[in-house]
């Protein structure tokens, strides 16, 4: 079943930037896009920012029951398998 997560913000030049996340077949796939942009940017490696703005989102549906104790999990353990490559 998919999954999609959708989140507006702007950056620090004040451009709106659009980032959508979407489950499907148990793999994550983010992409963004800002306003004045024509094509999506596909991430391989999704940016640790966009993660942890996706593990909040993803863990306020789970405590409405509307995503899985799972998907916060895995947000989770790769959150902190990005951090520890910043690092």
């Amino acid at each position: 079943m998919r999954a999609v997560h959708i989140w507006k913000e702007k950056d620090d030049e004040g451009r709106k930037r659009e980032v959508r996340a979407t489950k499907f077949g148990g793999a994550w796939r983010l992409q963004a896009k800002h306003v004045d942009d024509e094509q999506w940017t596909y991430y391989d490696v999704p940016l640790i920012e966009d993660l942890r703005t996706l593990k909040d989102i993803v863990f306020r549906k789970y405590q409405r029951r509307r995503a899985s104790a799972e998907d916060v999990a895995f947000l989770e353990k790769l959150l902190k398998e990005r951090e520890k490559e910043e690092e």
